[in-house]
This record gives C-alpha cells, sequence and structure tokens, in this order.
C-alpha cells in the first residue's frame, strides 16, 4: 500500500480527483487566514494538509469535465512532456511571477495588512490559474492530435 501512494503515476492519478486540487485552494486561503489570526495550531494542520493531499483522495473512476480534473493531468503531460512549470518562458512565467506575489500576500498576513494581504494573495491565484489554463490549451491540444 505505501510503495502504490509513493508512485509517480499514483500520486498524479490520486491527485487528478478534484477534491484534491480543489481542497488545495482552499487550504492555501485558510493558510492565508490563519497566518493573519496568528492561529499557529490551524495554520500547522493546513500545511500538513498540503503535504499529505495529493494522495489523499481516490484516483477518479473515469475522465472528469471538471477544471480540477484537467489541471492536474494538463501538469502532468507539461511535465512529462519535458516542460517545466516555473521559468521565464510562456506560460511559466505566469506561474514563476505568482510566487513572490504569493509570498509578499503571506508577509502582508504575518503584518496584518488586510488590504495587501488580500490583493497579493487574489493576484498570485489569479496569475497561477491564468498559467493552468493555458497548460490545459496545451494539453487539449496535444490530445486531438
Amino acid at each position: 500500500m505505501i510503495k502504490d501512494l509513493i508512485k509517480e503515476e499514483d500520486i498524479w492519478a490520486r491527485h487528478s480527483n478534484p477534491k484534491s486540487g480543489w481542497s488545495r485552494i482552499v487550504a492555501g486561503f485558510v493558510i492565508v487566514g490563519t497566518l493573519y489570526h496568528r492561529k499557529w495550531k490551524v495554520l500547522g494542520l493546513a500545511v500538513l494538509f498540503l503535504i499529505i493531499n495529493p494522495v489523499l483522495f481516490r484516483k477518479p473512476s473515469e475522465d472528469l469535465d471538471d477544471w480540477m480534473y484537467k489541471v492536474v493531468r494538463a501538469e502532468e503531460r507539461w511535465t512529462n512532456d519535458g516542460n517545466s512549470l516555473i521559468g521565464l518562458g510562456y506560460p511559466e512565467i505566469l506561474n514563476t511571477v505568482s510566487i513572490p506575489v504569493g509570498l509578499y500576500g503571506l508577509y502582508a498576513a504575518y503584518k496584518q495588512k488586510p488590504i495587501s494581504t488580500v490583493v497579493f494573495t487574489l493576484a498570485s491565484q489569479g496569475l497561477n490559474q491564468w498559467c493552468m489554463k493555458e497548460i490545459i490549451e496545451y494539453y487539449e491540444e496535444v490530445n486531438t492530435q
């Protein structure tokens, strides 16, 4: 069982469960909120959840027409084709820029700056999802050839 959990293809399959992706987004916002409100135990639990999330859910029984399912399958294909999720090319630059923007959002949360926390957190998430949209388009184009 443990060996099955650590196989790369099994991790991708389990992570393609939409519950995995959507709950990761929610957990990210929980982390920002718990940092802002100084709820250290909840913060630790949310970080732990993010660590175990990719193997927590069952593999979907069929291909799904769900944004998060497509995101994970597109990421898998993108990286298997030798592309990086972080870099200076397009669309990787969107994800690359989302990292310092998101880190500033976490810093703003820690400093309890509500407007900066919200703006930078949402901007980071928006950049990341824009990158994922572009990778999904790549995935759908490659799969129709």
